[in-house]
């Protein structure tokens, strides 16, 4: 029985090791801060998709309906989660450098894009879409620092 208990323990610390140790916090030094842009932007499009499935599927009550609800509004929270993720884990921790003369416009694009994914977690606005598509581009301007 210990012999399994410790099997069991040891199987849960090999598969969490990636969800514990993230690439990105590794000092690689490797890094991908376009993939990055891209994967955000790919989460906006599904939160879009899914706020626009939310609406329609909202008014029906039928079993299946209900169930795919709940389902895309659990899609379109995981997605934001994923941009909230990538901003605070990737870019705030290791990217944006307080010595660099453009952090405070850097910083602040980057927070407005953690909001607009909070709001988008909280409605089912696509304004609120479309102004987390607007925030991610602009972040990301002034990430490459271009007008």
């Amino acid at each position: 029985m210990k012999n399994l208990l410790l099997s069991c323990l040891f199987s849960f610390v090999l598969l969490s090791v990636d969800l514990l140790f993230g690439h990105c916090q590794v000092p690689c030094g490797i890094y991908a801060d376009q993939h990055r842009f891209e994967q955000m932007l790919e989460d906006q499009t599904t939160i879009e998709k899914a706020t626009k499935l939310i609406q329609e599927l909202s008014g029906k009550k039928d079993a299946q309906s209900q169930n795919q609800l709940i389902r895309w509004i659990s899609t379109k929270e995981s997605h934001a989660d994923s941009i909230q993720k990538i901003i605070a884990q990737y870019f705030m921790t290791q990217r944006l450098k307080s010595a660099d003369p453009k952090y405070v416009d850097k910083l602040t694009k980057a927070h407005s894009v953690m909001v607009l994914a909070m709001k988008c977690k909280q409605t089912a606005d696509l304004k609120n879409t479309a102004d987390l598509k607007s925030a991610i581009m602009n972040f990301h301007k002034s990430y490459e620092s271009k007008k």
